[in-house]
């Protein structure tokens, strides 16, 4: 019997941190499919399948959106604002995955509705093993609502 892998959406601006973020879950072996979007406009309608998304319309979620927070077009604190008021996108899990250390950040993130808030850490081999962690968590142990 094949395992249907869920997808994983990254939304993510710099490349650099998109491909640590591909390098860990490959480290992880994760064979989920990850798409990447580098903008927060982007993103929405991703998710609710309009604009260059429009093929998505009738596609099932990703199972987990790691949202970056310093997005340009529409910054991450008003996509999570904007996935928690959509009735369609409430329950999706929303980690923030970020190079903030900012306590109102957490707390803003946590208050819009977000399930987990990670700290990007610096070198690469925490990076990836962060991301790792992430990937299996959501991907393997947590218990999705669908």
């Amino acid at each position: 019997m094949m395992i249907k892998q869920h997808t994983i959406l990254l939304v993510e601006d710099n490349p650099d941190d998109a491909e640590l973020t591909l390098a860990g879950f490959a480290m992880a072996k994760l064979s989920n499919p990850v798409d990447v979007v580098r903008d927060g406009a982007s993103a929405l309608n991703y998710l609710n399948g309009t604009a260059e998304f429009a093929h998505r319309a009738n596609t099932e979620l990703p199972i987990v959106v790691l949202l970056d927070l310093g997005l340009p077009k529409i910054g991450g604190f008003e996509v999570l604002r904007t996935i928690r008021s959509t009735p369609k996108l409430k329950r999706l899990p929303v980690v923030i995955l970020t190079s903030s250390d900012e306590e109102t950040d957490r707390l803003q993130s946590y208050d819009l509705g977000a399930n987990s808030f990670v700290r990007k850490p610096i070198d690469f081999g925490s990076f990836a093993k962060a991301v790792a962690q992430l990937g299996v968590y959501w991907t393997l142990i947590n218990q999705p609502c669908r």
